[in-house]
């Protein structure tokens, strides 16, 4: 297992085929006023790749973009929501088709309002996850040894916590629905970045 750091753009031809895990880092929770630091992204098979972006990056990262936009591979993300915002608003691509393991907890983990990532390593797979840099400075000119562990663990697990929650889903019989949430992130995210992050369009107020 190795993570990878790389700066502005993920290397060429690094990725096996199939689903990806991605996860950002960014200034904050703000997607238009705190940048984009951070990418993380793992084909499951043992190592991370971090593309680091500098402060007034451009942005400009045809391998990774080519990636995250491409159609035939699925993207898996904790709170998928935040990180298709913040992808699409600094990268310009829309990072889907999408596997969300926090929506696959709520909709299976019914018994427990734990669902951060953490919970579900943790109950799943037997694991503990150290967050303790989540709140940290991502956008330090230089990142420390555990600020790069622990982005590299936040795509480390999921594809194994996928592999457990589709079995669950299908067991509840909520795996269409689900699927249904996830094809709507897209649209939830879009929302987000156009203004309405805290209202509910579909409710009748």
């Amino acid at each position: 297992m190795t993570v990878y750091f790389h700066e502005e753009d993920l290397p060429a031809d690094v990725l096996a085929p199939g689903p990806v895990a991605v996860d950002t880092e960014t200034m904050g929770l703000v997607t238009h006023r705190d940048r984009l630091c951070l990418l993380q992204i793992s084909d499951g098979r043992g190592d991370e790749h971090l593309v680091r972006f500098a402060k007034g990056s451009k942005f400009d990262a045809p391998n990774l973009k080519a990636v995250l936009a491409d159609p035939s591979r699925i993207k898996l993300y904790h709170f998928a929501r935040f990180d298709l915002a913040a992808i699409h608003f600094y990268l310009g691509v829309m990072a889907a088709p999408v596997f969300c393991t926090k929506i696959a907890s709520k909709m299976t983990r019914t018994y427990t309002d734990r669902h951060g990532l953490k919970n579900l390593v943790s109950e799943l797979l037997g694991e503990d996850l150290s967050k303790q840099q989540q709140s940290s400075d991502w956008g330090a000119p230089v990142l420390s040894d555990a600020q790069r562990e622990y982005a590299a663990s936040d795509v480390r697990y999921l594809h194994r916590l996928r592999d457990i929650l589709i079995p669950r889903l299908e067991r509840e019989g909520r795996l269409e629905l689900a699927q249904a949430c996830y094809e709507f992130l897209p649209a939830r995210a879009l929302l987000d970045i156009a203004g309405w992050i805290d209202k509910d369009i579909f409710s009748h107020e």
